[in-house]
């Protein structure tokens, strides 16, 4: 199957997905560069290097990271004081490629293998516990990183997504299930039968009928007995 541009620029990318670019993951950064919507320097995790492998996909110059997006540096781990965790699960939430375990209450801790540096897991932490800390010492950009650890951090990021994706499905599905059931059992208590409509009517008669005798009567005109 042929690769559409965006396919070719994806594939260059490093997939830490940490959004520095932008974009909320390194797929809309590729799309939006194939409609020339955005440049090929907004990739700090993949540093100069990663500028000329863009450059050799679409033909444009060699150009600085921008500044406004973030620096290259060493490839960072996070790192969670285990000591000061307090199990909110926040930012288990944020990672993107699932490289946090841990679960409500309990103490999380970081998969190092998998964890790709992309700070998203610090900003929502409420009591500071998560740092992040250089493990690549002076390798910055792809030479701190490998083509077979991005092919992996894209493949947990697309199974994370699909995952949420059909856990929001499913969840929707519930809720739709028990609004059909509660609009179920409401129509059901305002719902009458033809039986029970003709004995409603049939009640409603005859209190009008005895409204009528009791107003001819207080008017002085009884009416005629059958």
């Amino acid at each position: 199957m042929t690769k559409t541009l965006a396919d070719q620029i994806e594939d260059v990318l490093p997939q830490t997905q940490c959004t520095k670019c932008g974009y909320p993951a390194c797929r809309p950064y590729a799309e939006a560069i194939a409609r020339g919507e955005a440049e090929i320097n907004q990739c700090p995790p993949g540093g100069m290097e990663g500028v000329r492998r863009l450059s050799s996909v679409t033909g444009r110059p060699v150009i600085p990271i921008n500044p406004a997006n973030g620096v290259e540096r060493p490839r960072p781990v996070a790192f969670i004081d285990e000591s000061l965790c307090i199990g909110c699960t926040l930012c288990i939430q944020a990672c993107p490629v699932d490289a946090i375990l841990g679960a409500a209450k309990q103490m999380h801790t970081i998969l190092p293998s998998l964890c790709t540096g992309c700070d998203l897991c610090v900003a929502p932490c409420p009591v500071d516990c998560i740092s992040m800390l250089p493990v690549t010492g002076e390798l910055t950009g792809w030479a701190a990183w490998s083509q077979d650890a991005a092919d992996a951090a894209r493949a947990r990021h697309d199974f994370r997504s699909e995952r949420l994706r059909r856990e929001k499905e499913e969840n929707d599905a519930r809720l739709a299930a028990k609004a059909l059931e509660k609009m179920r059992a409401v129509t059901a208590e305002v719902t009458n039968t033809p039986e029970e409509l003709a004995e409603k009517e049939r009640k409603r008669a005859i209190i009008a009928a005895a409204m009528e005798r009791a107003r001819l009567k207080a008017a002085g005109n009884p009416p005629d007995k059958a």
